[in-house]
């Protein structure tokens, strides 16, 4: 089973408080483990003009993403930044394709062509990342912890953050409401 490029959607009796609610695009996932963004849970602070300002990066005054919000990717290396963002972006021999309509960049100039107006269409970036060791992601599943999701970029990329969760579910035909934190096994 190879879940790149799949929505992970977190479960009400999800037992890390860091993951509830959470909706994760899986940029990378094998027998070695797995790779995924959380999409939509913004940080207070720092804001993307905060970031670009503290990396020495210059906005350009026509197109100010400086109040676009900075997203909690994870708990796996927070100081450590990653874009994920539709596949069009002209710097996009650095970037990682996750899926037909999704890409992932961790370097730097990604950053610069977005303060210069000239990066992808759509982005969001994110500081930390989640991962699994082998077998530790399929495990979570079984144990009901997790929702498998087609993977829609549109979602992924959108600035509605506070509504992902409940439109991934309702995307699967899911009322969360009928979500239940208990699970078995028959």
């Amino acid at each position: 089973m190879d879940l790149t490029g799949k929505l992970l959607i977190a479960m009400p009796g999800m037992g890390d408080a860091r993951f509830e609610h959470s909706v994760v695009a899986i940029c990378a996932h094998s027998p070695e483990g797995a790779m995924g963004l959380i999409v939509n849970k913004p940080l207070p602070k720092p804001g993307m003009g905060d970031l670009l300002g503290q990396l020495g990066i210059q906005m350009a005054a026509s197109d100010r993403p400086d109040r676009a919000p900075i997203l909690f990717g994870g708990p796996v290396e927070t100081g450590r930044g990653f874009v994920l963002h539709s596949p069009e972006w002209r710097g996009g021999e650095h970037a990682m394709k996750v899926s037909e309509g999704l890409s992932m960049t961790a370097t730097r100039d990604i950053l610069e062509d977005i303060a210069a107006g000239m990066g992808p269409e759509q982005a969001v970036l994110a500081l930390g990342y989640a991962g699994w060791g082998p077998g530790q992601l399929e495990a979570e599943i079984l144990d009901n912890g997790w929702l498998i999701a087609e993977g829609d970029p549109g979602l992924a990329l959108d600035g509605d953050h506070a509504t992902k969760w409940t439109r991934a579910l309702a995307g699967m035909g899911i009322d969360p409401r009928t979500l239940s934190a208990a699970a078995g096994h028959a």
